[in-house]
């Protein structure tokens, strides 16, 4: 990721519409409604050969592009190198057992484990132990795909919980996906860690989708800002061929 992003969620702040970043460098989500982690990173955009990558590990079960796929993860955790505590938690976001049993593996916990030996060569001082039975996730959620960002964050609400509270109490927490959506997932999670006690929680993802886009007109619109997403078609198509896919119901993305 690169250019004017968020301090906080790594989202695109370069949006006219927005009126440019505060001081603080905050996107206007995080402004109005401060997440309970405290920073989110991610390797690069969803898009591309970066999505057809995430799509053979998840849905054709190339289980060897984890490989590939944990070192760009670590370098995005790499960006938390100078500023997140000496040891840390690594939680992968779980799956639900039904969605598990379908699928078979849970991509969060490969990808993290390939991250985790990648670290343990580039920054051996970091102590990072993964923790992959210290979040579960209640009940079958909707999939996320082609909700708006209310009911993405309804959908999610009171979905995780802390197996064991002192597994992580006063502990630093990595939560880890393969991609950061709109962020009600990483939200949801965060917060059922930070209620178990843990110290600090950041998000690490492979991928970021941006919520910034055009209209027909020019104009930026957040995804933020769609009360219905079947306005979406009306995307710039350039944009559209891009983002609209996203939230395709076979993507059924985490965050």
């Amino acid at each position: 990721m690169s250019g004017n992003l968020c301090a906080c969620c790594s989202d695109t702040l370069d949006a006219p519409v927005l009126a440019g970043p505060t001081s603080s460098g905050l996107c206007r989500v995080c402004r109005d409604e401060p997440p309970p982690f405290v920073r989110a990173v991610a390797y690069g955009p969803y898009q591309d050969h970066m999505k057809a990558a995430i799509h053979a590990l998840k849905y054709d079960r190339l289980h060897a592009m984890a490989r590939g796929l944990g070192r760009m993860l670590a370098q995005a955790i790499a960006q938390l190198a100078n500023e997140a505590p000496a040891e840390m938690l690594v939680v992968p976001v779980p799956l639900h057992r039904t969605k598990h049993a379908e699928r078979g593996f849970n991509q969060a916990r490969s990808l993290a484990a390939a991250a985790l030996a990648e670290l343990r060569e580039t920054h051996p001082e970091w102590r990072l132990t993964l923790a992959p039975r210290t979040l579960m996730r209640l009940r079958a959620t909707e999939s996320q795909a082609g909700l708006t960002p209310h009911k993405r964050r309804l959908n999610v609400r009171g979905a995780f919980e802390v197996i064991d509270s002192s597994l992580v109490k006063q502990k630093h927490v990595l939560l880890i996906d393969d991609i950061f959506t709109s962020g009600a997932t990483a939200r949801a999670a965060a917060l059922a860690l930070m209620r178990a006690g843990a110290a600090s929680v950041c998000v690490a993802t492979l991928a970021r989708a941006s919520r910034v886009y055009s209209n027909r007109r020019g104009e930026t619109v957040r995804f933020d800002d769609v009360e219905d997403v079947a306005v979406m078609p009306g995307l710039v198509p350039a944009i559209a061929s891009t983002h609209a896919g996203i939230y395709s119901s076979h993507e059924q993305s985490s965050f």
